[in-house]
């Protein structure tokens, strides 16, 4: 018995969508693991979060920790079983640390080998050592920012300290709304790099 005989038809193809994208990083073969999934895993966020911006920042999360993962993954579920996984820890995540938005500032970002990089934001009722540091790891995170290429370092900008949102940056910035979401997912990878390449050093 091979390893993928006991899945269905669709799940052997996710399997060798999967395995092309590791093994050769085809692009091509990411976009249509996104494009099979993308709009199953946002209902379901949805139905869990009751959020337009908030399902649709855990979605594009999940997909960026799933491919971040991707050699993790083996046959013996289905990649979707395997997907729809990790979208549900993550809304779970969000859901127990009743954060205003999915990827909010204060969350910060998972690494690798699960060192955890916290972009801080204001919070009341801190006493003045707790501020200090608040305000010492804003400008930690700021000069990150400052080092991201001049179109994310501005989408960053908008989204996570004014807090706007997606149409409202698309309008600003004469993009379009796939446009924004697609870069601001990059700039967020981008950030977890220089984060974790300046640990220690900012």
């Amino acid at each position: 018995m091979e390893l993928i005989d006991h899945l269905s038809d669709k799940a052997k193809q996710d399997y060798k969508l999967v395995q092309r994208a590791i093994e050769n990083q085809d692009q091509r073969a990411y976009a249509d693991l996104m494009g099979r999934y993308r709009d199953s895993v946002y209902y379901m966020l949805m139905k869990m979060v009751n959020n337009e911006d908030d399902a649709e920042d855990l979605t594009i999360e999940t997909f960026g920790k799933a491919f971040r993962r991707l050699e993790q993954y083996t046959p013996q579920f289905a990649f979707s079983t395997w997907l729809f996984k990790i979208a549900t820890n993550h809304a779970i995540d969000f859901i127990r640390k009743k954060r205003i938005k999915a990827i909010s500032i204060d969350q910060g970002f998972k690494g690798d080998s699960g060192e955890n990089y916290v972009i801080p934001v204001k919070e009341e009722s801190l006493d003045p050592e707790e501020a200090m540091e608040k305000d010492q790891r804003i400008l930690q995170m700021r000069a990150v920012v400052e080092k991201l290429k001049p179109k994310y370092k501005k989408l960053v900008e908008l989204r996570y300290f004014e807090e706007r949102s997606y149409e409202e940056i698309a309008e600003q910035l004469d993009l379009p709304l796939g446009t924004v979401k697609a870069q601001l997912f990059r700039a967020r990878d981008f950030m977890m790099d220089l984060m974790k390449s300046t640990k220690g050093s900012i």
